[in-house]
């Protein structure tokens, strides 16, 4: 167990935590959700004990081992893969090289030979013999193939040295378990194994994501980190979310009587738990949400952006996009080859590839910014595309006038400055941070600067390519919202599985060696073993 007793941290005059007082339980997955820069991965780094809380004190259950997703990507350089994944259990480890360096004396005396027993007994007793097996067999499961186990990590690249890392902090079973974005630059494959791997794990974790699929399948409770407290709820993200809008709710209509808002709020309880028995987590969440108190149930202070895009300016006509033939190379390599299909009117099509530079250069090339290529496309004579790339620097580099100036910039028409702030804080700009530079934004801030540019062209046609890059949870809801209840064409590329899954009706994958055109939603693509057949077959004469 974990206990959290009357937790502070200031950073000069800003205070992220207040008095916190938690208790994190054996079985239980938490999900740690708040706004950018409310606190989620610091307070892991407390409980890691890598920095110090201001006041307040962290404690553990005497003998429990803690494993950490480690953020440092050449910490390990000098070691084998197979060896960085075996340190994560660092007192066997220790207990091992002691050893080897005991066997390796020249001079092995009576007293060597006394301590050289006593650590057998203790590397049998933590399982050592099958240490090196145990590894490969987690890095196989993470993508890591076998001729990679006895390289140097400095040798493999970074996409691979995630996963090293993941393994590292999953090695030996550990009691605790603090995960920080541990699916980023997973595939689809390798998250669904930490999937199970998470929901069948009877240790304590603290996972911080922005993968609400993630959350929503490993997750039997959420702490909320809201305005420098945190408080634990019962069930994964969506229960959350969906019970916080619905208190919301309840607590704006002041007419519906106190008794029609108790069936209200068990009757969304109720079909939660139903809908519970068919997750991972069944059991524990299940149970837990069985048990719920109804005042648990509150309504949340997070603020979520007005993301809409209906506000079409032209209606689009029957012709959509045409694509013929369309290939793409970059520095020798094939990103995809004879790409030919129709965009129907009001499709929503999520563009896949194994290759993200593949997925970018064909936004490139059906916006104009890319002219070499081979093939040709062609946009219907009623079409207003936008899109926002998956690298935006170019719209803030160099420049260094206010929010307000920046977005007139992309208005269509004479736009004064009340027009503007007040779209601007939909956005969730208020105040004075309408008159921020546009150049010193964080990462999140452009991106939702990129969101109001779009809007404000009016198009019939979006295009995103990783959109919900930098984008709090808070702020990935409502822009799926808004995909979502589009009611025109949309093309994009996400690894957020939520997204992909409520929005897409169809999904074309490109590859090297063709490509792949279904009308189905994403979890019967990536479930369909017919799909797999064919990518297989596509990737295999690339």
């Amino acid at each position: 167990m974990i206990t959290v007793s009357n937790l502070s941290l200031r950073y000069g005059k800003r205070t992220l935590f207040e008095e916190v007082n938690l208790k994190f339980t054996q079985g239980n997955c938490y999900g740690i959700i708040g706004a950018n820069g409310a606190g989620k991965s610091t307070f892991l780094k407390i409980l890691s004990g890598e920095i110090d809380p201001t006041s307040g004190s962290v404690s553990f259950t005497p003998g429990e081992r803690m494993a950490v997703l480690s953020q440092n990507h050449y910490a390990f350089d000098e070691f084998t893969v197979i060896e960085a994944v075996m340190m994560g259990h660092k007192e066997m480890y220790a207990v091992m090289k002691e050893k080897d360096a005991i066997y390796l004396k020249e001079d092995f005396t009576d007293a060597d030979g006394e301590r050289a027993g006593e650590l057998e007994n203790l590397f049998a007793e933590m399982d050592g013999w099958n240490a090196e097996s145990n590894a490969a067999t987690l890095l196989s499961n993470l993508g890591i193939k076998e001729e990679f186990h006895y390289q140097l990590v400095k040798n493999i690249d970074n996409t691979q040295k995630v996963r090293v890392l993941l393994a590292q902090a999953l090695f030996g079973k550990p009691d605790i378990l603090l995960l920080d974005e541990p699916t980023n630059d997973l595939d689809i494959h390798t998250i669904s194994w930490l999937e199970d791997f998470l929901a069948g794990y009877e240790a304590i974790v603290l996972v911080v994501s922005h993968d609400r699929h993630f959350l929503d399948t490993v997750c039997t409770h959420v702490v909320d980190i809201d305005f420098g407290k945190m408080t634990i709820y019962t069930g994964n993200y969506s229960f959350w979310y969906e019970s916080s809008q619905l208190a919301l709710k309840q607590r704006a209509d002041q007419n519906k009587k106190m008794e029609d808002k108790v069936k209200e709020l068990q009757e969304f309880i109720r079909r939660f738990s139903a809908n519970a028995s068919k997750s991972k987590q069944a059991t524990s969440r299940k149970k837990a949400l069985d048990k719920i108190n109804l005042d648990e149930i509150q309504p949340s202070n997070r603020k979520y952006p007005g993301i809409i895009f209906n506000n079409l300016g032209r209606e689009a006509g029957d012709q959509i996009l045409r694509v013929e033939n369309l290939s793409k190379s970059l520095n020798g390599e094939l990103l995809f080859d004879n790409i030919t299909f129709t965009v129907n009117k009001n499709d929503k099509i999520a563009v896949l590839s194994q290759n993200s530079l593949a997925t970018t250069a064909f936004y490139d090339i059906l916006m104009g910014r890319d002219k070499d290529f081979k093939g040709e496309f062609k946009w219907g004579v009623t079409i207003n595309p936008a899109d926002i790339p998956a690298d935006n620097a170019e719209y803030f580099k160099g420049k260094d006038d206010n929010l307000i100036d920046w977005l007139r910039e992309y208005s269509p028409g004479e736009k004064d400055d009340q027009f503007i702030r007040g779209f601007l804080g939909r956005m969730l700009f208020s105040g004075e941070e309408v008159l921020k530079k546009s150049n010193v934004l964080s990462g999140g801030e452009k991106m939702r600067c990129m969101i109001s540019r779009m809007m404000l062209q009016q198009p019939n046609v979006l295009l995103f390519d990783e959109p919900t890059n930098h984008l709090d949870l808070e702020s990935i809801t409502a822009l799926n919202n808004g995909m979502r209840d589009f009611r025109g064409t949309i093309l994009f590329t996400s690894r957020d599985h939520e997204l992909t899954q409520t929005v897409a009706t169809r999904i074309i994958e490109l590859t090297p060696g063709g490509y792949i055109d279904k009308l189905m939603d994403y979890d019967e693509y990536i479930d369909s073993d017919v799909v797999q057949k064919q990518r297989d077959d596509l990737y295999a004469t690339a």
